[in-house]
């Protein structure tokens, strides 16, 4: 019953979520404790369906630094979202915005920055095209690439 009650009371992703976390957990421990229950398969649908807001919570907090254009936060608050959730169902998204938010950073750079952080482009840009070569993304990212490359070659910058 405590479960259902916080599942009850769990707010959508814009929401803090801390109840969420805790109804995963009362869940769980549900789980834990009554394997062979007839609800078992109902409770582990109901933390999938907890867990996606815990994801869709973290991509939404990580975009809200893209959205301030705080590029440098934004790409380590997109990369913890990953790794804290790899199989989210924004990882298209993240990935194109990791690539997007290090771009920005870098074309706003002081000069002494841009170097490194032109490298981070590329870097992002050919994990994203790893994971998504036909991304509806892959355009854009391209002319970024181009921009980040020409700003390496006319700076003698080497490229790994």
């Amino acid at each position: 019953m405590l479960a259902m009650c916080q599942y009850y009371l769990s707010p959508d992703a814009t929401r803090d979520q801390t109840i969420t976390a805790e109804a995963i957990i009362s869940f769980s421990e549900f789980i834990e404790r009554y394997p062979n229950s007839k609800r078992v398969e109902a409770f582990r649908e109901l933390i999938f369906e907890l867990t996606n807001r815990l994801k869709k919570k973290a991509y939404l907090n990580a975009y809200t630094y893209y959205k301030v254009q705080r590029y440098k936060s934004a790409v380590v608050a997109l990369r913890n979202a990953l790794k804290t959730y790899p199989d989210t169902p924004y990882r298209e998204e993240i990935l194109y915005l990791i690539t997007v938010s290090n771009f920005r950073l870098a074309h706003n750079s002081i000069e002494e920055k841009q170097g490194e952080r032109y490298l981070n482009v590329l870097d992002s840009y050919y994990s994203f095209i790893n994971e998504f070569p036909e991304s509806k993304h892959r355009k854009e990212l391209e002319r970024y690439t181009r921009e980040a490359k020409d700003f390496l070659d006319k700076n003698n910058i080497e490229k790994q």
